[in-house]
């Protein structure tokens, strides 16, 4: 039996958990279309396709070096994917001028990923889950 669109971009997100995680190059490029353009707080200028992407990852792990996004639950269709994402980390290292406190974290995320005909992600909506990092710090109310 074929893999339904749905089916299959249950099993890329899934694949997308791991890449982040792990800052895996390959696995990225696999996944992220070229022609991506994500929009981050922490950048004015998009970011492109799987590097751009990971410089993002990089930022959080300059931070949290122990962060990890955890699928808590999805809703998938035919071209893209809701993922409630729960964050950990321990705030040891500088993080948007932050000096490292020991807090440790913990928020959900909420994102949405779009596929293309090649089954590769070729954008991410994410809801603005950055103020349950920098509430713990001190950085807003």
């Amino acid at each position: 039996m074929e893999e339904s669109l749905k089916e299959r971009n249950v099993r890329l997100i899934k694949k997308f958990e791991k890449m982040i995680n792990t800052a895996d190059i390959e696995l990225a490029c696999e996944l992220i279309s070229d022609n991506a353009s994500f929009f981050t707080p922490a950048s004015d200028e998009p970011l492109y396709g799987a590097k751009g992407y990971l410089s993002v990852v990089h930022r959080m792990r300059t931070g949290f070096s122990d962060v990890q996004w955890n699928i808590e639950d999805l809703i998938a269709d035919e071209n893209k994917v809701a993922v409630r994402w729960i964050l950990t980390g321990t705030h040891n290292g500088e993080f948007l001028g932050v000096k490292p406190t020991g807090i440790k974290i913990k928020t959900t995320v909420m994102n949405f990923y779009y596929f293309d005909e090649n089954g590769k992600i070729y954008n991410d909506i994410a809801s603005e889950g950055i103020a349950g990092i920098l509430r713990p710090l001190g950085l807003s109310k």
